[in-house]
């Protein structure tokens, strides 16, 4: 991930169904961004020193604006409520620059795309970017509500309507989302795309599975994640310094370190983002996160310390 930070302003802020705000964020002197692909985010810094990952959900092929969708969540711990009432037409703002975490598979014969309520922004771009490839796709948009989606009407009138599908829990039975038949036999190359809510993220990932589709063909992003900081405490030595601090239970190994004076960057909080991954020098990790793959988890060589805790009794970091 670059260092380096864009400033950027809003240039557009558009109220699209119950909740949701939709941003066009561009360069203010009008230069092209970066170019993003399918499935990347940006860092968001807002005014009260929160940092925020947020889904570029615009056309990728579209260099000068970026766009971001930002559900207003009664659960907020503070991003998404400073997003609404922060991000105004003519503000400024720092982000970073995009990176991504959740790409599109090169050469998939087929995708299957699930976007749960606020979980369709990659979705749209992964939309754009298999119908510019000419890469068969279908897109599966689940929502509680019709009065409470984003992007309704540009999905109705895009290049690539045909192939979207919407499903709406207080609507007829007939369109709602009927997953064995969607997901079918598994075939070499189709590959599923996931994202939204844990609970639905599950049911999308645990069908597949028992299908028989294999890990390797089912691509997920979480952007919301419950800590689980319960387990016995454990001892965290920073090797830089040579502090120990135990870790009790109920906290996390950036709580504990913070009472030592060592401060860890954390953004999400939540295992989610990476920001804050860290080097294991000894121990065993016990990875709480979604953010390692399995190979990079059993290699037990990095850990997420907003939320991961230790099978081990002892964990010693490059920190």
């Amino acid at each position: 991930m670059s260092d380096q930070m864009l400033n950027l302003v809003v240039r557009k802020r558009q109220q699209q169904g119950e909740g949701v705000v939709v941003l066009e964020l561009i360069d203010p002197t009008g230069a092209l961004l970066p170019v993003f692909e399918a499935g990347a985010h940006i860092d968001v810094h807002l005014q009260s020193g929160l940092v925020r990952q947020y889904s570029l959900c615009g056309n990728p092929a579209e260099r000068s604006v970026y766009r971001l969708g930002v559900l207003k969540d009664p659960a907020s711990r503070g991003g998404s409520l400073a997003v609404h009432e922060q991000l105004h037409e003519g503000q400024m703002l720092g982000a970073s620059f995009p990176r991504n975490l959740f790409p599109l598979s090169v050469g998939a014969s087929r995708s299957i795309l699930f976007g749960g309520g606020i979980g369709i922004t990659p979705m749209v771009a992964m939309a754009y970017a298999l119908q510019a490839a000419h890469s068969p796709f279908e897109l599966h948009y689940c929502a509680s509500s019709r009065t409470r989606s984003a992007f309704l009407d540009e999905l109705k009138t895009a290049d690539f309507s045909d192939y979207v599908h919407t499903h709406f829990s207080d609507e007829e039975q007939q369109q709602k989302l009927d997953l064995p038949a969607v997901l079918g036999q598994p075939q070499d190359g189709v590959h599923l795309y996931v994202c939204g809510p844990a609970g639905f993220m599950d049911w999308i990932i645990t069908n597949a599975l028992e299908a028989g589709y294999p890990e390797s063909q089912v691509h997920r992003e979480y952007f919301q994640m419950e800590v689980d900081s319960s387990g016995a405490g454990f001892e965290v030595v920073a090797s830089r310094s040579g502090k120990t601090v135990l870790v009790e239970q109920g906290q996390t190994i950036v709580e504990a370190l913070a009472t030592v004076g060592i401060r860890i960057e954390v953004s999400c909080e939540q295992g989610v983002c990476g920001t804050c991954l860290c080097d294991v020098l000894e121990g065993e990790p016990d990875h709480r996160d979604v953010y390692l793959t399995d190979d990079e988890r059993a290699a037990n060589d990095q850990i997420l310390v907003c939320c991961s805790r230790a099978k081990s009794k002892k964990l010693v970091l490059d920190v």
